[in-house]
């Protein structure tokens, strides 16, 4: 059964349980009212009070399970949605309508299970499609995006490595037809996230770096798993950043 079917069903169970609990209690109020009318008139309220059964617990609805019963989008539908915003090509739709849905895409992509279903929603073309796109903004995004979906996440650093992602981002960072400097800092910020703790990734990183003459050829290994030796690529790719841009 569905996950969020299994906890609505759960929850119908406990209210109706809940219910009939309070309607016995009524039940039992009201006939044992004109027996006992002397006995409460002698021990106060307040012991009336503090015997009164405690209302059962009921569990909280979460979101997905409240747009399961109201009929709403699902976090699947909404990143669909905003992918198809940000590449429409229909005229009535502005940048501003794009980068408001390449944002909520970005959110939606913080959780790891919907950054991992990007995968299954053939998602990844169209994102790695966009770090080409004309508006440096929408590039800019797109950067962001892979970033957040594969940081601390080793399938889809994984996708990206087999989708082919990663020498577009080291382009980018050098500067190979790209010269906005925040569009080059978050191409880093990929590299960043697609590369610790993934040395398939990062190898193919330093290749392309060594292929761009950034760096010698030869230069040797460095270990995905040493964050200190990551960062010293990285740090590098931003020093770089500076002295080749002006913003």
């Amino acid at each position: 059964m569905d996950r969020n079917l299994n906890q609505l069903l759960k929850w119908s169970i406990e209210a109706q349980t809940t219910g009939s609990n309070n309607s016995n209690s009524n039940a039992t109020g009201i006939t044992s009212t004109s027996s006992n009318n002397n006995n409460d008139n002698a021990e106060g309220g307040a012991d009336g009070a503090a015997s009164a059964p405690a209302p059962a617990p009921r569990s909280d609805l979460n979101p997905e399970i409240l747009a399961a019963l109201l009929g709403g989008p699902s976090d699947a539908d909404l990143m669909r949605q905003s992918m198809a915003v940000v590449t429409s090509t229909d005229p009535e739709v502005t940048l501003e309508d794009k980068l408001v849905a390449f944002d909520n895409f970005e959110q939606l992509i913080e959780s790891l299970d919907n950054a991992n279903n990007i995968a299954a929603l053939s998602l990844w073309t169209p994102l790695l499609g966009a770090l080409a796109d004309a508006e440096r903004e929408v590039r800019r995004y797109a950067a962001w995006c892979v970033g957040t979906a594969v940081q601390n996440n080793e399938k889809s650093q994984e996708r990206l490595l087999a989708m082919g992602g990663l020498p577009a981002l080291v382009r980018m960072a050098l500067g190979r037809g790209e010269d906005a400097a925040d569009v080059r800092r978050k191409a880093v910020y990929a590299l960043s996230s697609a590369t610790r703790n993934y040395q398939p990734a990062m190898d193919v990183v330093t290749a392309e770096l060594e292929k761009e003459g950034y760096t010698n050829e030869g230069s040797g290994k460095v270990d995905a798993t040493n964050m200190d030796a990551v960062d010293v690529v990285m740090d590098g790719l931003k020093e770089h950043i500076k002295q080749t841009t002006s913003a």
